[in-house]
Formats: structure tokens, C-alpha cells, sequence
């Protein structure tokens, strides 16, 4: 097996329900452009708030993917 190299990327993914949502927002978006996706790990969660409501929850998310140099 060849040596591998992987890049990783931050992304904020949002969602209206949950924070679950939210990761899977990112993960998913970035799949439409990125090829050969490998983990995600999520760094930090937190929820937007108006009038003492919660409005959103955000996922902040490092992602891994296949770096080619082809």
C-alpha cells in the first residue's frame, strides 16, 4: 500500500433542529465538491440565540479527505 496524505478542512454546518443536523449539513455539502472524504470530527457546538431563544445549532467540523496530487 502506497503512503497517503490527507488534508483537512474546518467547516461550520447549521441547522434549524439539531446539532446532529447541523454536522451532517457540513459533511454532506462538502461531498458535492469533495472527492474521497475520511473522517470527521467535531470540534465545537454551540446554538445561535434571539429574543432568549434558540434559533440554531452549529457544528463546527474538521474534516478529512484524500489529498491527490495528480
Amino acid at each position: 500500500m502506497a503512503d497517503s496524505v490527507y488534508k483537512v478542512i474546518q467547516l461550520v454546518g447549521s441547522s434549524n433542529t439539531s446539532w446532529e443536523d447541523a454536522a451532517k449539513n457540513a459533511v454532506e455539502t462538502a461531498s458535492k465538491s469533495l472527492r474521497d472524504l475520511r473522517v470527521a470530527e467535531i470540534e465545537k457546538l454551540d446554538m445561535k440565540v434571539e429574543n432568549g431563544k434558540v434559533t440554531a445549532f452549529r457544528a463546527r467540523v474538521n474534516l478529512s479527505f484524500k489529498y491527490f496530487t495528480e
